[in-house]
């Protein structure tokens, strides 16, 4: 191989390094290494132009694990929580054996209210009324308590005893009557035709 060729095959490399140096970024994160991307980007492509045998890593060192804490000689453990997850549960759910079952039994004893489903309840209008006017309370934010977190404690939401809280203003037709009649006399007043 003549000395261009090589000259030339290491110009090559030198710049193949420089641009692949450039692309990675002059500032670059560090990987929790503490070594940049482009020393990490050197290092590979030196390891891998280079002759000599990769280095050894450090060997892990591997700590065993502490041994149990035991409870003394002699103490009681506390004794089992009581299992909640039991038929014998009030708050247990309906298999859905007993709960056909169930609806079974409703059905075949006549009830005329039965409809055929668990869910379903025919209140009364008056209940319905009822949800209906909490409902709306509740999307005018007239509910007792607080709701959400982001809402006001109630004392803040009680009006100042010195705040005029009976009187409701001038209405908004009067409003517009005062304004039009106003627009009309100063409209009469910048007259330039005599007629």
């Amino acid at each position: 191989m003549s000395i261009e060729v090589k000259v030339r095959t290491v110009f090559v490399l030198v710049g193949a390094v420089s641009v692949s140096a450039m692309l990675a970024g002059c500032v670059s994160p560090r990987y929790g290494t503490e070594k940049t991307a482009n020393a990490h980007l050197m290092d590979g492509i030196g390891s891998m132009v280079s002759i000599a045998p990769p280095k050894k890593k450090s060997e892990v060192t591997y700590v065993p694990r502490p041994a149990l804490v035991e409870p003394p000689e002699g103490a009681a453990l506390p004794v089992p929580q009581q299992s909640v997850a039991s038929a014998d549960n009030p708050q247990w759910l309906e298999s859905p054996e007993e709960t056909r079952k169930r609806l079974i039994e409703e059905a075949d004893s006549g009830n005329t209210r039965f409809n055929g489903s668990p869910l379903a309840k025919n209140p009364t209008s008056k209940e319905q009324f009822e949800k209906f006017r909490q409902a709306r309370a509740q999307q005018k934010g007239a509910y007792e308590g607080r709701r959400y977190l982001s809402d006001p404690p109630p004392e803040y939401r009680l009006p100042a005893e010195t705040a005029p809280a009976d009187e409701l203003g001038e209405s908004e037709f009067q409003k517009e009557k005062r304004r039009k009649a106003a627009a009309r006399k100063a409209k009469r007043g910048f007259r330039i035709w005599p007629f």
